[in-house]
């Protein structure tokens, strides 16, 4: 899902400052939310944990250039179920940045465009989830439709940032509409592969409902709303 430097330049990265911006704003409230039933401690190792996942999710997990971008396997709603919304934005932030110094320093003034991208998607499935989840069922008994409605949201809300931006900064030539259009069938085929992780990462978290790692995840993962 990266934006290679050069798709949005100038005068125009203004709108990726002023989105970047808000995200981090309501990746802050999140935080707040989650410090209200979780100590801080908690947070912490929840949101070390996240930027690994996601720093692991980005350079090791296959992942390949289809036309304006790359498609790589990003689990966002893995994230969410295991470790709650707030863990999960400083996750992709902070293994976006982990990722880019280390292994992309090219792609860092791309940062505020890339953040933009992986968080507004995040934000709309934890939405999405308190609407679909029931208050009664903890996230590890979720269904395959519940995980699926999230995997699909997350990644069509990838997709169309990516096609946002590469038709905010190059236009609606013919020749970007098409590496839009590439890059967007082959992220779908994501949506058919990550339900089935997200389902078997949930399985392996029921057989640590009782012991003392439960606690190394989110609350929710394990209880009722």
């Amino acid at each position: 899902m990266h934006i290679e430097p050069g798709v949005v330049d100038g005068a125009k990265m203004v709108i990726a400052y002023g989105t970047a911006a808000a995200a981090g704003g309501y990746s802050l409230k999140l935080a707040v939310d989650d410090l209200k039933s979780h100590s801080v401690i908690s947070f912490g190792v929840r949101s070390v944990f996240a930027v690994a996942a996601v720093f692991l999710f980005f350079e090791v997990f296959p992942h390949f250039a289809v036309g304006i971008s790359e498609v790589h396997f990003i689990l966002g709603t893995t994230i969410l179920l295991l470790l709650g919304a707030g863990p999960a934005a400083v996750g992709l932030a902070g293994g976006l940045v982990v990722q880019g110094a280390l292994f992309a320093p090219s792609d860092m003034p791309m940062f505020f465009v890339n953040v933009t991208t992986l968080l507004f998607p995040l934000f709309a499935i934890d939405a999405l989830a308190k609407r679909i989840i029931p208050e009664r069922k903890a996230y590890v008994d979720c269904s395959y439709s519940e995980v699926l409605k999230l995997s699909f949201a997350y990644q069509g809300g990838v997709i169309a940032w990516v096609a946002f931006w590469a038709f905010y900064g190059q236009g609606f030539g013919a020749a970007n509409i098409s590496a839009v259009a590439s890059f967007g069938a082959a992220y779908l085929l994501v949506v058919l592969i990550e339900p089935v992780a997200d389902l078997a990462v949930l399985a392996g978290a029921k057989l640590l409902r009782d012991s003392k790692q439960s606690r190394l995840f989110t609350q929710r993962l394990y209880n009722p709303a």
